[in-house]
Order: structure tokens, then C-alpha cells, then sequence
């Protein structure tokens, strides 16, 4: 990369080129980031600026292969008078002084927006949604992808998921064979349909739809037709589905969706009873393979359907694959039955929308080992074993905490999380918790709160210190606490320890700080 950077190179001109000039305003942010890559993959000219300097500039890693000049620090008149066409970040108000000064110079006002109409996605787009599962069920996507040599496009952000705002609009404009794209809503009527419109998906997934994203404002159907939005982008193209989600398989009715529609489910021995409601109003009785999902019948006439891709003789990380009347076997480098779901998923979409032969997935399936910080091992001395999940909602705990318990007799789990549902939320989490751990410890103050009623059952473990009120979305415990009710963990009698939310995976480092400070002084 060349860039001019800071005070010292702020004024520095440079020859003009022929082709037009992009100037992309925010190039520290993300959106600002992404337009520069964008354009510089489609083999335009682009420079770029900021007002941060380069230590407060976090995404500079990503334009490591491009060349561009970069002004950071200011915003130099040399930029202003060197682009045919500026592009600010979205969140610049229309009513500052910069962008006053953008109207001002000889440069032409373009809009991201005006920037996804210029340059259309020129690569097939898969977009995956749901409530659990879409991040395992797109990196595994990917991982076929770049078995089978396609290359997907990749916004390269470490730190973050990326699964909102402009982000996947951009991301499948970038460089790249095949778009696999992470798509989730912040729960309002519209924000996933306006991303899907922007990325012009061929096809989609859905994993599931569960009552766990919801704030106090809106019920569950609203919510589902929320995730139904993807169908209304995909009218008249292919959508995969879950057939063990009464949800998703009456939305497709409920929506009249008219496209090719691909299923998949298991075949397993149900692990519970649940119920859902269903689009007729009546509420449905759900004998439960997972949480939210399995095997159902409503009056009204939705009835689960034989999939069209079913997993059976699940053990573990093997299952059979069951598709037009041909079975292979499958061994997966991850385990779990809500690991199975996420591989039908990922498997199905390579398969139909990808047309990657079922045999090479069978061999490339046995190569991805998951996740980070989803039932991350951090800790296994041959007695007792530590683990992180990020893990967040009821059903999401229910899932990763039924799935621990098939492997160790007996579980602590230490909950770090400030459910988006508020107390609702918070209270079912640890319903879920006393259901399918021995001893739980809540770290973060709101789930401290929601553990009051159980506390003389024995299985709730407190802190020495009760936890602060702390919350950042769904972050809902400070480092200490999480380094607190590890500590707390870890004196349970248990084979395992899971620490569960966003919280633990954010600090997973500083528990293995823990870790290593506890057991090489033993």
C-alpha cells in the first residue's frame, strides 16, 4: 500500500491519472473502508481520507495489497480538488461543515447507495439468515468454497461479523467467485429487505427462526416476517430451508412465495417438548430435536414435510446423508446435533446453488474444525475441560448446553450475557440454564438478577462480588466479571466448564491468562 499518512504528507500532491479520480471520505470506518476496496477491485482510481490519525485507524490492515494514497489527520484541499466524484460515509450529516465543503468543491456528490447501483454484484450471491447457526453455516459454506476453488469475496474485518447495515451489500462487490453472506436484522420492519435488495442475492438460506431476538416491542410473528424478508427478495429464485422449523415452513405459505424451494432436517430422536405459534394463531406442539424445531402437526394443516436432504443415524460427527434415494456417509470435523443442522445448511446450498458434487463435500466437511468461540476448547487437563461459546439467546444456550451434556456427566456454566430481549430474555436464558447445567454462575449483573428466584436450589453459584450493572447489547458482563465467574467455575466439582455469551469470547485471552496463572502455580 502507499499512503500518505498524518500531518507530515497531508498537503503532498501527486500526478493525476487519466481514468476519473474516486475520493472516499472515512476510510477509517467500515463503510468508508469497503467503498475504497470495492472500487479499487473494479479497477478504479481512488483516494482516500480521515480525520483519524493511523493509530485510531483499526481497518488499515485491509488495503495492505491495494495502491492508494490515504490522507489521515485532515482532510487536505488537494483531495477535495483531485476527485471527479467524492463518497462520504452515510452517518455524515447532511448539515456539517465537511459536507458543505464536499458541495462546495469542483468534485461530484456520489451516495454509497449511488455506488451499489453503479456497480452491480458480478458473481452469484447466497445470503443466510436465522435466528442460530447463520455464522457456522456460512463459514462452512465458504470452507466448500475454497475446497472446490472458488473464491469468496471477504470484508476481512477481524473484530467484527459484519451482518448488517451496508456491509454484506458491500462485501459482494468485492473481489471474488462467490458471495456467501451472514444477513441479520436488528429487528425492525424492513432493515433485512433493504440489505437483500442491495445484494441482489441468486439464493438464500434459512436456519431457523426461534422467539430470541426480540425486544420488548414486537411479538414473535413479527419477528419471523422480519426473517420472511428474504423470501420477498427471492421470489421466483431458489430459498433453502429448514423443514424441522414450523415457522419457516408456514412463512413460505403465509407469504405466498413462489420459487424453488429445498429442504432439509434430521432424523433423531426428539430431546424435548417445545411449542411455537403458529401463522393460523393456534399455538403448536413441537416434539423437539432442537430448541424451536423437529417434528410437528397443527390443526390448521401445516405438517412437517420429508426433507428433501434428511441427515439420519446422527452420532456425534457422523450422520448419513439421505437425497433422492442416494445415501452417503458423512464425518464432520465439528460435533453436535445443532453442528448437523448448520452442515445440511452449508451442504445443500453447495450442493443446489454451487452445483459442488455431494462427494466432494463429503471429503471436504471432514476438514472444517468450526468456529471460533462457538464450544471452543481453552482449557482440557484430562479431568476437566474449559470452554467458551457465544452463545447468547434461550435457545442458542438450550442447544450448546443439551449438546454438553451428552459428553460430560456434569456441567457448570457461567452466564455473561444481557439478553436483547431484556428481562424476558435474561429469565428464560436461565430457565434454560437450570434445565440442562448442574451449577450455574451468573457473571453479568442481569443474569445475577434472574437467578434470584433459584437460589435455593443448590445449583446457583454467586460470585464473592455482586456484579456491577453493565450493558453494551448483548456484551453484558466487564472483564472482571467474566474473569470472576470462571474463577467461580472452576471450584464446581464438574467435568466441564462452559462460559457462555458474547462477553466470553470478547475475553476468551484474558481466561486463558486465567488458566495458565491458576494451573502453572498448582
Amino acid at each position: 500500500m502507499s499512503a500518505n499518512m498524518d500531518k507530515h504528507s497531508s498537503e503532498m500532491e501527486f500526478p493525476q491519472k487519466p481514468m476519473e479520480t474516486y475520493g472516499v471520505i472515512g476510510i477509517c470506518g467500515v463503510v468508508g473502508n469497503l467503498v475504497a476496496r470495492v472500487l479499487m477491485d473494479h479497477g478504479h482510481h481512488v483516494i482516500c481520507t480521515d480525520i483519524q490519525n493511523s493509530d485510531n485507524c483499526p481497518f488499515l490492515y485491509t488495503l495492505t495489497n491495494y495502491n492508494t494514497h490515504i490522507y489521515l489527520s485532515n482532510h487536505p484541499e488537494s483531495f477535495f480538488k483531485s476527485s471527479n466524484y467524492i463518497i462520504p460515509p452515510p452517518s455524515l450529516s447532511k448539515t456539517s461543515k465537511l459536507f458543505q465543503r464536499i458541495i462546495e468543491s469542483p468534485a461530484q456528490l456520489m451516495e454509497v447507495d449511488d455506488l451499489l447501483e453503479l456497480i452491480n454484484p458480478d458473481k452469484p450471491v447466497i445470503c443466510i439468515t436465522g435466528t442460530n447457526g447463520k455464522t457456522t453455516t456460512t463459514t462452512l459454506l465458504k470452507h466448500f468454497c475454497y475446497n472446490a476453488g472458488l473464491k469468496p469475496t471477504e470484508h476481512g474485518f477481524l473484530t467484527l461479523q459484519g451482518n448488517i447495515d451496508y456491509i454484506p451489500p458491500l462485501q459482494c462487490r468485492l473481489d471474488g467467485d462467490v458471495a456467501v453472506l451472514e444477513t441479520g436484522t436488528e429487528g425492525k420492519k424492513g432493515d433485512l429487505k433493504c440489505i437483500l435488495e442491495r445484494c441482489q442475492p441468486s439464493g438464500g438460506v434459512i436456519t431457523n427462526i426461534n422467539p430470541d431476538h426480540l425486544n420488548d416491542t414486537h411479538d414473535f410473528m413479527h419477528y419471523a416476517r422480519i426473517k420472511g424478508e428474504i423470501l420477498e427478495e427471492l421470489q421466483g429464485k431458489m430459498i433453502i430451508v429448514n423443514a424441522d422449523d414450523p415457522t419457516i415452513w408456514g412463512l413460505i405459505s403465509e407469504l405466498d412465495y413462489h420459487g424453488k424451494v429445498v429442504t432439509f432436517g434430521v432424523e433423531h430422536t426428539p430431546q424435548g417438548e417445545g411449542r411455537k405459534r403458529c401463522w393460523c394463531g393456534r399455538e403448536i406442539f413441537i416434539n423437539e430435536t432442537l430448541a424451536g424445531v423437529g417434528y410437528y402437526d397443527c390443526e390448521c394443516g401445516l405438517t412437517h414435510p420429508t426433507p428433501d436432504y434428511l441427515a439420519t443415524n446422527i452420532n456425534k460427527n457422523r450422520f448419513t446423508l439421505q437425497v433422492s434415494g442416494e445415501t452417503i456417509e458423512m464425518e464432520m470435523g465439528i460435533t453436535g446435533l445443532h453442528n448437523v443442522y448448520n452442515a445440511m445448511g452449508a451442504i445443500v446450498a453447495a450442493h443446489e446453488l454451487l452445483e459442488i458434487p455431494l462427494e466432494d463435500l463429503k471429503n471436504y466437511i471432514k476438514t472444517f474444525k468450526g468456529v471460533p468461540g462457538r464450544m471452543e476448547h481453552v482449557y482440557n487437563d484430562g479431568t476437566m475441560e474449559l470452554l467458551v461459546d457465544y452463545a447468547h439467546n434461550p435457545s442458542g444456550v438450550e442447544t450448546v448446553l443439551r449438546e454438553l451434556h451428552k459428553t460430560y456427566d456434569k456441567l457448570a456454566v457461567v452466564i455473561t450475557i444481557s439478553s436483547e430481549s431484556g428481562r424476558t430474555g435474561d429469565v428464560d436464558i436461565m430457565d434454560k440454564a437450570m434445565y440442562n447445567a448442574d451449577f450455574i454462575i451468573p457473571a453479568s449483573y442481569y443474569s445475577r438478577q434472574a437467578a434470584e428466584k433459584y437460589i435455593s436450589s443448590g445449583k446457583i453459584k454467586l460470585t464473592q462480588k455482586e456484579p456491577d450493572e453493565f450493558r453494551e447489547g448483548t456484551l453484558g458482563a466487564t472483564e472482571k466479571q467474566v474473569i470472576e465467574g470462571v474463577k467461580q467455575g472452576l471450584e464446581c466439582d464438574v467435568d466441564a466448564v462452559v462460559c457462555i455469551g458474547e462477553a466470553a469470547v470478547k475475553y476468551k485471552d484474558n481466561i486463558k491468562l486465567l488458566i495458565d496463572s491458576t494451573y502453572n502455580t498448582l
